[in-house]
């Protein structure tokens, strides 16, 4: 399947060129297929991570008649704006992405245009990796219960606690991961896409043909849940889209990773808008099938239940069965959580690039040895994981950063889509683009990501309380809050949007630099490998004569 719109667009130049044009250096390595860069996407979409993390938030707010209408509702809206993201990549396709594209698209205010898109983006893209592992955790977390490994009936504040350590674990791990290098994120990313669609697979078939009992169609598509305390069904139904809108996150991270890509103007478009299409798709699927195995008789047990897909797994087939699938979603979803702290890092490195972040110098270093932004990759563990801190007191928290995620990422996806709107006529097409639809597109994007942004900042729970509030307000104000103000009393005075780094003559130096130190990192790894005390030695001596010491 390919979506390439034709018209009205320029000719391809090299991916370093490109580069150059829009101000940059090659400093990361290119080194990923097309297909990799679509599989980077996809799997921070991930449908066996969001939609089944919140399939009981589903089964609870409108049952499956909203998951499943609703999935394909908010669908289309998604691809819409997914389209609009697309045809700006194609024009600058670099690793800053959304912020950068704001600033080029603003006609006035270019700066501040650009400085919030990119603290929009920073804030949801922390707060999806933060949902996606906490997610992960807690189908450990369920796994190790169900399979006996952990009693079942410890105090709940105790599963509480042991999320947030699970949690703490997967991101120090996909922090390693990531260290390692693009050519080894890759790899499992394209891995991870098999992964999603056979295991959708695998679990579609194994829960329609094993169990002797279904629940009917008309229970699959037409019934209706409320478990909110609000008596208004419209507005439950509603707040149930949250599990589509934020499923369908995250597809961002191909603009993020065209300055590792190969044909960057055109892969990159490509991997959002197709990551969407086949996410739809095999959601949908996936979604359908686990409803028909959900027992009726047992809805209640299920939709309580601390993993909810879990329980259905193990009600339909037994222990046996159940544990296997959910080991697949475990697995998919630990895939999702990796690519997820490869895009984050990404921008990260970007806007640090450009002096935006406290302490940029150190956030915009790159490795010589992996060409990859290894302090940024930490930046976003970290990041994540303070996110995840309030579960330790409120189960509450992750439906809160659920919204927050969905919130920030799209608010960032639709300024620049807004601003491409604005410039009309004006905007300088890359290769892929929507010719005369763009304008259209973006207006009907914009209008939906509004409605939904204002949406997940209502009550979720009624009546409200203090274990239910939903607390996404305060950490997007607070967000708000914190970038208004450091622009006011200082950013305004020195941050001018994306910075040039230099002539061509300069990027060329940078880059020539660049792989002096990758040649002699590696040089230096392979003599350490082969005599490790000689180097060592060695080291101590040179260091030694810098300081005017000696070393015994």
């Amino acid at each position: 399947m390919s979506i390439q719109p034709p018209q009205g667009g320029v000719e391809t130049v090299s991916d370093e060129a490109k580069l150059h044009q829009l101000g940059y250096a090659q400093e990361l390595r290119r080194g990923m297929s097309g297909f990799s860069n679509f599989a980077v996407s996809f799997t921070i979409i991930s449908i066996l991570s969001g939609c089944l993390t919140l399939f009981a938030f589903g089964m609870n707010t409108g049952g499956p008649m909203t998951m499943i209408w609703g999935w394909l509702l908010v669908g289309v809206f998604v691809i819409l704006v997914g389209l609009g993201m697309a045809e700006v990549c194609s024009s600058y396709p670099t690793a800053g992405g959304l912020y950068y594209w704001s600033a080029k698209l603003a006609a006035k205010n270019s700066a501040l245009w650009s400085w919030f898109t990119g603290w929009f983006n920073l804030l949801g893209q922390v707060a999806v990796t933060a949902g996606i592992d906490f997610g992960c955790a807690l189908f450990i977390e369920g796994f190790l219960q169900y399979s006996g490994a952990l009693s079942p009936n410890v105090a709940f504040r105790t599963v509480q606690h042991e999320v947030v350590l699970i949690t703490l674990v997967l991101l120090v791990v996909h922090g390693l991961l990531n260290s390692f290098g693009v050519n080894l994120v890759a790899k499992l990313a394209d891995i991870s896409v098999w992964w999603h669609l056979v295991g959708v697979a695998i679990i579609v078939v194994v829960l329609a043909v094993v169990p002797s009992h279904h629940s009917s169609a008309s229970f699959v598509f037409t019934h209706f849940v409320n478990n909110t305390g609000f008596g208004i069904p419209i507005y439950v139904f509603l707040i149930g889209l949250l599990t589509a809108q934020y499923t369908l996150t995250g597809y961002d991270a191909s603009a993020h990773m065209t300055e590792e890509t190969h044909k960057a103007e055109t892969a990159g478009p490509k991997g959002i808008v197709m990551s969407i299409v086949v996410s739809i798709i095999a959601g949908w699927i996936l979604i359908v099938g686990v409803s028909f195995a959900i027992q009726p008789g047992k809805y209640t047990t299920e939709a309580g239940a601390l993993v909810a897909p879990g329980q259905i797994f193990i009600d339909a087939l037994g222990k046996t069965g159940g544990l296997f699938l959910l080991l697949i979603a475990i697995v998919a979803q630990f895939f999702c959580g990796m690519s997820s702290v490869t895009a984050n890092s990404r921008m990260i490195y970007a806007f640090s690039r450009d002096g935006a972040i406290p302490g940029h110098a150190t956030w915009h270093k790159i490795n010589p040895r992996t060409r990859t932004p290894t302090n940024a990759i930490w930046f976003a563990a970290l990041g994540a994981f303070i996110l995840v801190i309030p579960y330790w007191f409120n189960t509450a928290a992750y439906a809160a950063v659920t919204s927050i995620a969905v919130i920030g990422l799209y608010i960032a996806y639709v300024i620049p889509v807004f601003l491409r709107v604005r410039a009309g006529k004006n905007f300088q097409a890359g290769p892929w683009n929507l010719g005369k639809w763009g304008v259209l597109n973006g207006t009907i994007a914009t209008i939906w990501t509004v409605f939904i942004c204002i949406l997940l900042l209502l009550p979720q729970l009624n009546p409200i309380t203090a274990m239910n509030f939903n607390y996404a307000p305060l950490a997007v104000l607070a967000v708000i809050g914190f970038a208004t103000i450091y622009w006011l009393a200082s950013a305004r005075k020195w941050f001018t949007g994306p910075k040039v780094q230099g002539s061509p003559a300069e990027l060329a130096a940078i880059e020539r630099e660049l792989n002096l130190e990758e040649v002699e990192a590696e040089e230096h790894l392979e003599e350490l490998l082969h005599h490790p005390i000689e180097t060592i030695e060695h080291d101590l001596h040179e260091h030694g004569e810098h300081d005017g010491h000696s070393h015994e």
